[in-house]
């Protein structure tokens, strides 16, 4: 039976992720800031900031029985690159700096327990830049690349790392946003079910996956859309 923790788990994607888990009768630890906020019956609250080193290195030490690590958590501040330095290093600060703290701690858990898996929620801008989303971009794009390498690095211990790219979900982070936004419940189902299927790499949605294809051609086309809007 899968043990897994899943960071950012009180709302958004990380409650849906701990939620499918719990219907698949996993044992689930809930990673939050707030572990008060943590409303779901079934999970194991933890207090946990992923940019705080020791909070990191206790979440492993307590969790010593999990197998499948979900680095759901991240921050979304609107921060350009040539604009306000504190909004870009907090971006990399969640989204790179402390999923990778995650996996360090964990890596020697899983290893213990088998190999296990990881699970990296990435992004769709991970593989492009839009205006208002700089440093975001930047930060996911770091995100996915730490993806490829820690499979590498993690190939010995068997630990599995799939990292997952969606342009948005119905969540309170792209509350703000126009456009067609995925079922969450829908987002966490997919990734689950491809991991079990051992895959490295999950594209949720047809904006995704147009976005990964774009990659190949000149991206003066991409980005004079963007340009001449």
């Amino acid at each position: 039976m899968t043990t897994a923790f899943i960071t950012g788990a009180n709302r958004g994607l990380g409650r849906h992720f701990a939620a499918e888990l719990l219907v698949r009768g996993a044992t689930v630890y809930a990673g939050a800031r707030n572990p008060e906020t943590i409303d779901l019956p079934g999970v194991q609250p933890v207090a946990l900031d992923i940019t705080d080193p020791e909070a990191v290195a206790a979440a492993a030490a307590m969790a010593g029985d999990v197998d499948l690590l979900v680095n759901n958590a991240g921050i979304s501040t609107g921060a350009q690159l040539l604009g306000d330095l504190a909004g870009v290093h907090a971006e990399m600060d969640v989204n790179f700096w402390g999923t990778l703290s995650m996996v360090r701690a964990f890596a020697p858990v899983l290893a213990a327990n088998g190999g296990g898996k990881v699970v990296n929620l990435a992004s769709a801008l991970s593989w492009f830049a839009a205006p208002g989303a700089g440093a975001y971009a930047v930060s996911k794009a770091a995100n996915w690349n730490m993806s490829n390498a820690l499979r590498l690095e993690l190939a010995e211990q068997g630990t599995q790392v799939t990292s997952v790219h969606l342009g948005l979900a119905d969540t309170d982070m792209a509350r703000a946003i126009q456009g067609p936004k995925t079922d969450p419940a829908v987002v966490a189902r997919m990734t689950l079910d491809a991991v079990e299927a051992g895959d490295l790499e999950v594209v949720v949605d047809d904006w995704s996956a147009m976005i990964k294809a774009s990659l190949a051609e000149d991206p003066r086309v991409f980005y004079d859309s963007f340009l001449t809007a």
